[in-house]
């Protein structure tokens, strides 16, 4: 199990938190071993020149709303179940059953019980008459639209780390200038140099624990997403084309991990899906 799902309802990502701890905890046991104290690297000075530059630069170089967009997705990094497909399939498979039998207009009931934008609007088109290739032309390109959007949001974090490490040096030079106005301290100088070297460690750190790994989970998270809208959006035109319900679960059983592939119950009858699937076909 990676996630744990919380009282609030969220998953919480334990490779995400297990990752951060276990990077802190060897770095801080590694500087204990080596006859340091976890005192010496926490420097609030440090820590407010590395992250308060860092966001700075980034927002120089991002449009605020994206950047309170990367604020926003960060959640993602920490909560968030991976994607179950089975039920979405489930529901898109009663849905060309109930298509093939009584006609695609009768699906026009079921719009109002799905809670997934995506399969609601494409599902809604199809239902309008669209022409497959219009829709297909309109969904994809509303596709492209939001993984572009997206795709900013990682950016961000991949930027962060690109300025971090540089910000750091600045704070270890900043902090080396204080130190060169007391040389006439020697028990002084060699506290203040270590303690200048804190910001650049600050900067590595951040940038290589937390931004870069960062981006690369949203990335994921958002990838695992476009599987499933590309899925969904291929069952709509099938149910839209008229395909047989057995073919077209063939087609979707292998998007299931093959570990569930044979949990997934024949398309018999209306009755196959569980309620709570047919409800709406969230993920």
């Amino acid at each position: 199990m990676k996630t744990r799902t919380t009282k609030s309802g969220f998953q919480i990502d334990r490779g995400t938190v297990l990752g951060i701890l276990i990077a802190l905890g060897g770095i801080g046991v590694g500087l204990v071993v080596e006859g340091g104290k976890l005192e010496q690297i926490l420097q609030p000075t440090a820590a407010l020149i590395v992250f308060g530059g860092t966001l700075g630069a980034v927002m120089v170089q991002f449009p605020l709303s994206v950047v309170m967009q990367a604020f926003v997705q960060l959640k993602n990094v920490f909560f968030g179940a991976e994607p179950e497909p089975d039920a979405l399939i489930q529901s898109l498979l009663r849905y060309a059953y109930k298509a093939r039998k009584e006609g695609l207009l009768s699906l026009d009931s079921e719009l109002s019980k799905i809670q997934d934008p995506f399969l609601r609007e494409s599902l809604m088109l199809a239902i309008d008459g669209a022409n497959t290739e219009d829709l297909r032309k309109m969904m994809e390109l509303q596709l492209d639209y939001r993984a572009e959007k997206d795709e900013r949001v990682a950016k961000v974090f991949e930027a962060a780390a690109g300025f971090s490490p540089t910000v750091g040096i600045l704070g270890a030079v900043l902090g080396l200038i204080q130190v060169m106005q007391h040389l006439q301290n020697i028990n002084e100088v060699g506290r203040g140099i270590a303690v200048a070297f804190v910001a650049t460690i600050y900067g590595v750190g951040a940038a290589n624990l937390l931004f870069l790994p960062w981006s690369g989970k949203l990335k994921i998270r958002l990838r695992e997403r476009q599987v499933i809208e590309e899925m969904t959006l291929e069952a709509v035109l099938a149910i839209a084309e008229g395909v047989n319900p057995r073919a077209l679960e063939l087609q979707l059983v292998g998007y299931l991990p093959a570990a569930k592939r044979p949990a997934m119950e024949p398309v018999g009858s209306p009755t196959v899906v569980p309620p709570k699937a047919a409800a709406g076909g969230s993920r």
